[in-house]
């Protein structure tokens, strides 16, 4: 269905559902497709997903956009709430503005390795000539992100749906790296979980762990074996580091307090 500008909106309401939603805000050169197996283990949820605009189905929802036109659907899409927001990768930027923005309609947010790109210690990017056309740093992004192998086993037409969404990649990569920090969590006023992959790479568990410190009484979750794909191989994990989210924001968003999907090893760490 059609959501706030035009968004691309996946609204799984489970029978009996609380009031609270559950939105999951996908990353870089995603779409809401991505958290397909994660809604299937949480079943007992309302959840809802959508494709950033720029991307997918929401590539015609008006121009592409940087951190604070995403910030501004998610608020949007959110209205009055209650609701919980969760992000894997910019989308945990992405939640953690509009939780920041909107501290009562949001009642608690997930960020999953957010990149803190504008830090110092964050590793840059060597320009290349693919940089001035979005279809080939798409590609590449993929490739780096993915793999050679996985972009060579998808079909022409899901390579030229990725390329599409070139212009939307850009924009939010090019931007997040200008113009210093977007926002400040030291100054977050809703419950946070912060979480990361055992088998992540430095930085990017770095991020987790940064964020973690900057906001007193947040939890970090780590999911065991995981790396930054962690809602595509540890649905499972993924699943229950947003019930994670649930519980620290002390709503009830289930029929059933128990995960009614598969268990995979997680570890946490209180604030």
């Amino acid at each position: 269905m059609k959501g706030p500008a035009g968004l691309y909106v996946l609204d799984h309401h489970a029978p009996g559902a609380s009031g609270l939603a559950v939105i999951l805000v996908h990353g870089s050169l995603d779409r809401a497709a991505s958290f397909a197996r994660v809604v299937r283990r949480l079943p007992d949820l309302h959840v809802v997903t959508y494709d950033r605009r720029g991307y997918a189905h929401s590539r015609t929802a008006g121009p592409v956009g940087v951190l604070g036109d995403h910030v501004a659907d998610l608020i949007a899409l959110v209205g009055a709430g209650p609701a919980v927001v969760v992000g894997h990768s910019y989308g945990g930027d992405v939640a953690l503005g509009a939780a920041l923005a909107s501290p009562g309609p949001v009642v608690g947010v997930g960020a999953y390795e957010p990149p803190l790109s504008w830090t110092e210690w964050w590793p840059g990017r060597a320009r290349t000539a693919d940089d001035a056309d979005p279809g080939r740093f798409a590609e590449r992004f993929f490739r780096r992100m993915v793999g050679d192998g996985a972009w060579e086993r998808v079909g022409e037409e899901r390579r030229a749906e990725r390329r599409a969404d070139g212009p939307a990649l850009v924009a939010e990569l090019t931007s997040l790296r200008s113009g210093g920090p977007p926002f400040d969590v030291g100054h977050l006023n809703v419950p946070a979980v912060f979480g990361r992959g055992g088998e992540s790479v430095w930085h990017h568990r770095r991020a987790a762990l940064e964020l973690h410190a900057a906001v007193p009484g947040s939890e970090l979750f780590d999911i065991d074996g995981a790396a930054h794909g962690a809602h595509l191989s540890h649905p499972a994990g993924f699943a229950q580091f947003v019930r994670a989210v649930i519980r620290r924001s002390g709503k009830s968003g289930a029929t059933s307090a128990d995960d009614a999907g598969e268990r995979q090893p997680v570890s946490r760490e209180g604030g």
